[in-house]
């Protein structure tokens, strides 16, 4: 009886589907790095990935080597049309140190003309007055308006002067403030101050501590000195002299 031949191989299975698979994996890892170096934004990157991907699938030029050109996001992006114009006729803030002279003395004229308004209309004239100096603009309290003879108390009545001149000192940017007292040369008979050096102190600092209840200002930019009788602006040969030598003198300075 003739034996059966068994087969010595089984059927090769196909394996045809290996080869399109594996170009399939290639080309989406081939994708995922160039998505990559995309996000990435480096143009001289994803110039060599191009044509390292060129060369290996399709053995030179391909779809790659002609990519979209990327253009570096260096700044950040600006579309002028969607800015709202904030602030737009609001004029520009001019520090201290971008004023100019003639600036200072435009800005100071017109607070002049305020003040000289504002005493004008309580009839304050001429026991206090104006006037624009080198170093800022100055005005003058003459005797009375404050003070009683010796002392250094300001009335009720004084007091509102003072709260209400104030206003004319906040200024942006702040100023700074000097606040002089000055005396005739009679000697003082007050217990409470020995000497007019005394006086004319306690006098400029009653009235800073006056303006300063306005919190609008600073103190910081403030300074009282007391001058006593030694500054005089006229003779104390006289009674009228010596009057006018009796004041309180505030300097709004200049920026300069």
């Amino acid at each position: 009886m003739k034996r059966k031949h068994r087969k010595k191989h089984e059927d090769h299975v196909d394996e045809s589907w290996l080869i399109p698979y594996a170009d399939i994996l290639t080309l989406l890892l081939a994708l995922f790095i160039v998505l990559f170096a995309a996000s990435e934004v480096d143009s001289e990157k994803f110039q060599k990935i191009s044509e390292s991907f060129n060369n290996e699938l399709q053995g030179g030029t391909g779809v790659l080597e002609k990519q979209a050109v990327i253009e570096p996001f260096d700044e950040p992006f600006k579309d002028t049309t969607l800015i709202p114009q904030i602030q737009q006729d609001k004029p520009a803030k001019v520090n201290e140190e971008e004023m100019s002279p003639q600036q200072d003395q435009i800005e100071l004229r017109e607070l002049q003309k305020k003040i000289d308004s504002y005493i004008k209309a309580k009839g304050l004239s001429p026991r206090i007055v104006t006037e624009l100096t080198s170093k800022g603009l100055l005005f003058k309290i003459k005797e009375g308006v404050l003070y009683s003879s010796g002392s250094a108390d300001i009335s009720q009545q004084a007091r509102i002067t003072v709260i209400e001149l104030s206003n004319f000192l906040v200024t942006d940017p702040p100023r700074n403030i000097f606040i002089e007292g000055h005396t005739d040369n009679v000697p003082t008979y007050s217990g409470v101050f020995p000497s007019n050096w005394e006086l004319s102190a306690a006098r400029a600092i009653n009235f800073m501590k006056i303006l300063l209840e306005n919190n609008n200002l600073d103190p910081k930019k403030f300074s009282a000195t007391g001058y006593g009788e030694y500054q005089p602006t006229t003779s104390n040969d006289t009674a009228l002299g010596r009057a006018e030598n009796r004041r309180v003198e505030v300097l709004i300075s200049s920026y300069e």
